[in-house]
């Protein structure tokens, strides 16, 4: 008897002509497990329809007819993948969601691989990063790693260059993460909220329709939305750097203050030019003084900021459930 289950949740938006093909791959990986010891059941593929601009709704609703577990939730407009996601985490009841994108980017056989590095490296989040270009285009590729290593240097979040839309994540820490989720936050981000225990594992990602048509999901505008998401979402940890260099400038401006003081009362005629020194040490002073109370005020409205998106104080996680997958990996690794 099957103790644990798994949701898959895929964002909709124009997949019409992936869909079936990448209901067949669950398909296929749920009949594999149902006749396997596997402690684990894939009972739900949620399918969330974000306003998609095909005939993708009416694809999932025949696929459904043969497929009672495949569930559909439309949505009232388009709202992007992010929220359509949270939503499809939202309807999940599994102890594991997994999050996939709609174009086979994602290929489910390699959910075999994730949850086995999951339970084996005791983490709760596992995202898949790619081996390879993704989408085969050195601009787009690499815009994507230099802004996710920036971020990750900025925020202090070292989880951020792990971050991608393929991720396997514990149940419960899916559906707390995407209840706390407000208009502008970015759900990876709020998922280093709830958990520390996060790594990542190397798979062959490629983006098909990107490469063979030029086309991608995301707009250069949805792009750049995406990336401001993320940085607003995450702490700033750089704004304290800002108020260590005002604190700095104090200390020069008074070092140098206080040296020109001594050589102004002892040995005059060592000061060859009048005037200019104080009035730069007095700037030098003041600048820091304003940076530092700048960085006190940046960092007060970051922690009202991170209130108000819902960031916990607390998370409780129950893992014991683990033990059941990780005697079946072991055995079966053998």
């Amino acid at each position: 008897m099957k103790t644990l289950s798994l949701n898959t949740v895929t964002p909709v938006y124009a997949g019409a002509e992936y869909l079936p093909q990448l209901v067949n791959k669950i398909e296929a990986l749920r009949d594999r497990w149902a006749v396997s010891e596997i402690p684990l059941e894939l009972t739900e593929a949620i399918f969330v329809n974000d306003a998609s601009i095909d005939n993708s709704l009416e694809i999932l609703y025949t696929l459904q007819e043969s497929r009672p577990w495949i569930r559909i939730i439309n949505l009232s407009r388009n709202f992007g993948q992010h929220q359509a996601t949270i939503a499809g985490i939202l309807h999940s009841s599994g102890d594991w969601v997994i999050t996939l994108d709609e174009d086979l980017q994602h290929d489910p056989i390699f959910i075999d691989e994730m949850l086995q590095h999951t339970i084996n490296q005791k983490r709760d989040i596992t995202f898949a990063n790619p081996d390879s270009s993704v989408h085969k285009n050195i601009i787009r590729d690499w815009g994507s790693s230099i802004y996710k290593n920036l971020v990750a240097r900025i925020t202090g979040n070292r989880h951020v260059k792990k971050f991608n839309s393929f991720r396997l994540i514990r149940g419960d820490i899916a559906r707390g993460a995407a209840s706390v989720c407000a208009h502008g936050t970015y759900l990876d981000v709020v998922l280093c909220w709830f958990t520390d225990k996060i790594s990542a594992v190397s798979l062959p990602l490629v983006d098909q329709r990107f490469v063979e048509s030029g086309n991608s999901g995301y707009t250069l505008r949805k792009l750049f939305s995406h990336a401001r998401r993320l940085i607003i979402s995450s702490e700033a940890k750089v704004l304290r750097f800002g108020a260590l260099i005002g604190f700095i400038a104090i200390f020069i401006a008074i070092i140098f203050g206080l040296n020109i003081f001594y050589d102004k009362l002892f040995s005059p005629e060592s000061i060859p030019v009048q005037g200019w020194t104080s009035l730069i040490l007095t700037v030098l002073f003041f600048s820091g003084l304003i940076t530092i109370l700048v960085g006190i005020v940046l960092e007060y409205i970051s922690v009202i900021v991170l209130h108000i998106q819902g960031k916990p104080t607390f998370f409780v996680v129950d893992r014991r459930s683990d033990k059941a997958l990780r005697d079946y990996f072991d055995k079966n690794s053998k």
